[in-house]
């Protein structure tokens, strides 16, 4: 059995995605009754940038899974410096039951996960962020589902701002594998680049999902049921805020971006968000902002994606195996 790795959206089938998203919402509602890491086995969390969601939400996530993680934040280890990412996969290996790697060049996560027998997880690199997009993808379930339709398939998504950037690369990857309709909309020069077009287009074919990739906010917003965001202004771009915040005006999610919206339709974003500028304070905390459900749901589809990985690549006792299987079928609750 070989080791599994969740570096990309894709790295996920959309069958498998599905039952990660069943066992979050299990592990929702019985918080404590999965102990994949008891022991307590430890977990690296490492971090390259700043956070706050991440940071909390994996180190609670382990502990209720009966781990132990070893927060290392910037600078704190040789990685990068002194020491190859891919000696640093060899000695965590034998010391961690996973690897948790907020960073920027998704180059790094492939040659931890190439040197590593044990799961590495991408919990945010300048290329995509895959984990926040099982917290959203959960949250867009269950919030349907109490309509009476929780079926990702058919369902659209409208992305607005900066296309260009890692969260509309995973909205784009990670809708598509789901079989929702995906607008993304952004500035010319502000896009995703064509190699995330063409493996959206490739995974759309499989799932039944559709993409479109505009400049026109409100050709992506017209009647979408689920309307999302980030923020104009990353790490590292600071000294481009003017500059951005004219650039990407036209696509603030405000009431009139709503409007345009399905009638019901939902709002994401992944924070830190700034009011007045990509999302205004009236819809960031209005009633169809299910955005601090998103934000907890970072806990539960991560606690998931951990469980999963470690019964998929047989590092698992049999316990936990029978109960991750029983409950990603989505009978559990």
């Amino acid at each position: 059995m070989s080791t599994r790795h969740f570096l990309t959206d894709l790295d996920l089938t959309n069958e498998e995605l599905l039952k990660v998203l069943n066992l979050a919402d299990y592990l929702k509602v019985n918080p404590y009754a999965l102990k994949a890491l008891q022991g307590p086995q430890t977990a690296a969390v490492i971090f390259d940038k700043t956070s706050t969601r991440t940071r909390f939400s994996f180190a609670a996530g382990i502990a209720a899974l009966g781990g132990q993680p070893i927060i290392v934040n910037p600078g704190e280890s040789q990685l990068g410096h002194k020491e190859s990412v891919a000696d640093t996969a060899r000695v965590l290996e034998k010391q961690v039951s996973l690897i948790i790697w907020r960073t920027y060049a998704q180059a790094g996560l492939k040659e931890m996960a190439q040197y590593s027998r044990v799961p590495v997880i991408n919990a945010l690199s300048d290329d995509y962020h895959p984990c926040q997009l099982l917290a959203d993808l959960q949250t867009i379930r269950e919030h349907f589902a109490a309509q009476g339709n929780a079926e990702l398939t058919g369902r659209s998504l409208a992305y607005l701002g900066d296309a260009a950037n890692n969260m509309a690369n995973s909205y784009l990857l990670a809708g598509v594998n789901a079989g929702m309709d995906v607008r993304i909309a952004g500035p010319q020069g502000y896009l995703p680049a064509e190699e995330i077009v063409q493996a959206a287009q490739q995974r759309a074919a499989l799932t039944g999902g559709s993409l479109t990739i505009t400049t026109d906010p409100q050709t992506a917003l017209k009647n979408a049921d689920v309307v999302a965001t980030d923020t104009w202004i990353s790490m590292g771009q600071e000294d481009e805020k003017a500059q951005r915040m004219e650039l990407f005006s036209d696509y603030q999610v405000n009431s009139a971006a709503l409007a345009l919206a399905a009638p019901g339709a939902i709002v994401l974003h992944c924070l830190p968000a700034y009011r007045g500028a990509e999302i205004t304070a009236e819809v960031i905390d209005g009633p169809q902002s299910v955005i601090w459900d998103e934000a907890e749901n970072r806990l539960h589809a991560q606690k998931a994606l951990m469980a999963w990985l470690l019964v998929e690549s047989g590092l698992a006792d049999e316990q936990t195996a029978a109960l991750v299987r029983e409950a990603e079928q989505g009978t559990l609750r």
